[in-house]
């Protein structure tokens, strides 16, 4: 059972938290840490800017702050961000909590000058931004509030389960690494001659072209789904199919197969191919592995992410109010980042300095 500290626990009953959200991914990062900070007492509001796909996904219930007036008036001790940046002018200490793991883009590994705090993952991701660190931030490994839920069952995998084998497809966005036009005409193929369950699960930032491709795919045998929470996915799915994406390590973790085209780094506990014609073949055999992938799997399931006890949430806000409570004076200036900073205004629609 996760210990806590009386003192700490008064310290966080009195924190005000908000959540900055820009993509729909960042509900699955966000919600778990949520529930533990109401857990705890503390007060939750949201930021979406108007406009971003994130906003169909909001509960009624949930406490949306309209514009940067609202935001100050709410006065939080932390901004917490799945993101790559974040208001520089929001109140409070800015948090990175991450949307993935490294699945080795370049520029993972980013001191941008925006957060005070990085909650790492795993000693991978902790040792890269330690490695580069200014002096600027403090970076704290707590492992991935978004994994907290993986670690128990989904209310809702059920519905996404089948007797069928269930293969989730979820391809990246980057226009160099995706697979989504190679494997069209093979999923499609198969979606149509096997008797397997597809659901196909796109990344927010995909192109119009792309959901309608896979939209007009759907039929039993193939689902397409939009959520901000992949957890129940991830949970009901046999096997994953994707390419250069973080999200093989995600489903990886509940050690199952993971099968990838043309990964831009491949490694021993993936199924890699080059050829999306092999796509029927490679699937056949990654839904029979054999044990030699499987302990390959678990040991780099040990590896890239220990903390399997499912608070990871709480870890996250130990560390928040921990340098909430020091203050940030100990850190160095941090660089002006003048064209960011300007286009972050712009996009808001908040043009002062203070």
């Amino acid at each position: 059972m996760f210990a806590q500290s009386n003192n700490n626990l008064k310290a966080v009953n009195e924190m005000r938290y908000l959540f900055y959200v820009t993509l729909s991914y960042s509900f699955s990062v966000l919600r778990p840490l949520e529930i533990a900070i109401k857990k705890r007492g503390g007060k939750v509001a949201w930021f979406i800017p108007k406009g971003s796909e994130a906003e169909k996904f909001l509960l009624s219930s949930d406490d949306r702050l309209a514009d940067v007036n609202q935001v100050k008036k709410f006065d939080p001790h932390a901004t917490l961000a799945p993101g790559n940046f974040i208001p520089d002018f929001f109140p409070g200490i800015k948090v990175q909590v991450f949307h993935g793991f490294d699945s080795g883009k370049k520029g993972k590994f980013n001191i941008r000058g925006f957060f005070d705090l990085y909650c790492t993952q795993d000693p991978n991701i902790t040792q890269g931004f330690s490695s580069i660190n200014d002096g600027t931030c403090e970076v704290v490994e707590t492992g991935w509030s978004k994994l907290d839920p993986l670690f128990s069952l989904h209310q809702d995998t059920e519905k996404y389960q089948s007797e069928k084998p269930v293969i989730l497809y979820a391809p990246t966005f980057s226009p160099s690494l995706t697979s989504t036009h190679a494997l069209y005409p093979f999923i499609k193929q198969l979606a149509e001659t096997k008797d397997w369950q597809w659901i196909v699960k796109l990344h927010p930032k995909a192109t119009a072209e792309e959901v309608t491709m896979f939209k007009a795919l759907s039929s039993n045998n193939l689902r397409f789904v939009e959520t901000g929470d992949i957890i129940p996915l991830l949970q009901a799915a046999n096997i994953i199919l994707s390419d250069t994406s973080s999200i093989l390590t995600e489903f990886a973790l509940q050690e199952k197969v993971v099968v990838a085209l043309n990964n831009r780094r491949p490694e021993e506990w993936m199924v890699n191919f080059q050829q999306p014609s092999q796509l029927e073949k490679v699937l056949d055999t990654a839904l029979q592995p054999n044990e030699s992938l499987l302990q390959k799997i678990k040991a780099h399931c040990d590896s890239i992410h220990p903390y399997k006890d499912g608070h990871s949430s709480e870890r996250v806000l130990d560390a928040i109010d921990k340098l909430v409570t020091s203050g940030t004076s100990h850190l160095k200036a941090k660089p002006l980042n003048l064209i960011r900073r300007i286009k972050i205004r712009k996009k808001l629609k908040y043009y002062h300095w203070n």
